[in-house]
C-alpha cells in the first residue's frame, strides 16, 4: 500500500509521514524534492542539452549536480533543492525547469503527470503533496481550470493508477485554523531584521498568477480563500474518485488510533 499524505499548507503533513513511516519502516519515505516516480516536484526536468550546459555553468558544484541526477529516456531529473550552495543564482538558474506553476504547456504538463503514474510499479510509498497540491496548485492558479476539468484529470490519474494499491490520508483544516496558521508563519518565518521576506516571496508567487488576478484574489484574504476552496476541491476529488481509497483526519487534532485505522 502507498499512502499519499495530503493537506493544505500547514495542515501538519510532515509529522503525519514521520507517523506513518514509523508504523510502516519497509516502506520508501519521500519528502517533496526527493526523486519520485510519481511526480517531479522541486526538482528540474531537463534536456540533455541544457543539463549539460548547466554542468558547464556550475563547475564548482558538479559532483553535487550529478549525485543528484536521475536519467530517464532523454532527460535528466536533477534533484537541485537537495543541493546546498551559497550561491542563489544556481536555484534560479534551475527553478525555470520545473514543469509546475505553468512553465510548460498544459498538454505537456498533463502527459508528464500521466506518464509517471502509469510507469509506476506501485513499490510501497510514503509521500507528501505527491497527488494532489502540486498539481491542483498548477491547475488553478496557472492554468486557471475549472474545478469539473480538473476533476476530469483526475480521472486520467486513477486510470493511470490502475490496480496499484494507494490510500489517501487528507488533513482536513477548518476555515479559521487556515488563517490561524497563515498568520503564525508570517510571523514565524522573518529575517534577522523582522522583514517577513517568506510571506512576501508567497504573495509575489500567489498574487501574480493568472486565476488571482483574474478573481481579484490578493494577500492574506486572498490566499484563505484558495486554500478553502482547494481544499473543498481536493476533498471532492477524493469521494468522487477515491471513495474507498481514502480517509479524513482533522489537522493536528488526531489521535494514534485514528492513523490505525488505515491499517485495517
Amino acid at each position: 500500500m502507498t499512502y499519499f499524505v495530503e493537506g493544505i499548507q500547514g495542515s501538519g503533513k510532515s509529522t503525519l509521514v514521520k507517523l506513518l513511516s514509523e508504523k510502516c519502516p519497509n516502506h520508501q519515505v519521500l519528502e517533496e524534492g526527493d526523486y519520485s516516480p510519481v511526480e517531479l516536484a522541486w526538482c528540474a526536468y531537463m534536456s540533455m542539452e541544457d543539463y549539460q550546459a548547466a554542468l558547464e555553468k556550475f563547475p564548482s558544484l558538479k559532483p553535487e549536480i550529478e549525485a543528484k541526477t536521475h536519467f530517464e529516456d532523454d532527460h535528466a531529473v536533477v534533484c537541485y533543492t537537495k543541493i546546498w550552495t551559497d550561491d542563489h543564482s544556481f536555484y534560479q538558474a534551475l527553478e525555470k525547469y520545473e514543469i509546475y506553476n505553468g512553465r510548460v504547456s498544459s498538454e505537456q504538463f498533463k502527459d508528464l503527470v500521466l506518464k509517471r503514474y502509469s510507469s509506476w510499479d506501485g513499490a510501497p510509498l510514503i509521500t507528501e503533496c505527491a497527488l494532489f497540491q502540486n498539481i491542483v496548485e498548477d491547475m488553478i492558479l496557472f492554468r486557471d481550470m475549472s474545478d469539473e476539468t480538473i476533476i476530469d484529470f483526475y480521472r486520467d490519474i486513477k486510470s493511470a493508477i490502475g490496480d496499484n494499491k494507494i490510500h489517501i490520508a487528507y488533513l482536513k483544516t477548518k476555515p479559521d485554523d487556515i488563517r490561524r496558521n497563515l498568520e503564525t508563519a508570517r510571523r514565524d518565518r522573518v529575517d534577522d531584521n523582522g522583514n517577513e521576506v517568506w510571506f512576501s516571496m508567497l504573495c509575489d508567487y500567489f498574487d501574480n498568477s493568472p486565476h488571482a488576478v483574474r478573481n481579484g484574489l490578493k494577500g492574506e484574504d486572498g490566499l484563505v480563500r484558495h486554500w478553502i476552496h482547494r481544499q473543498d476541491l481536493e476533498l471532492r476529488i477524493c469521494e468522487e474518485l477515491f471513495r474507498d481509497q481514502y480517509a479524513v483526519f482533522p489537522s493536528k487534532s488526531y489521535e494514534e488510533k485514528d492513523i490505525d485505522k488505515l491499517f485495517r
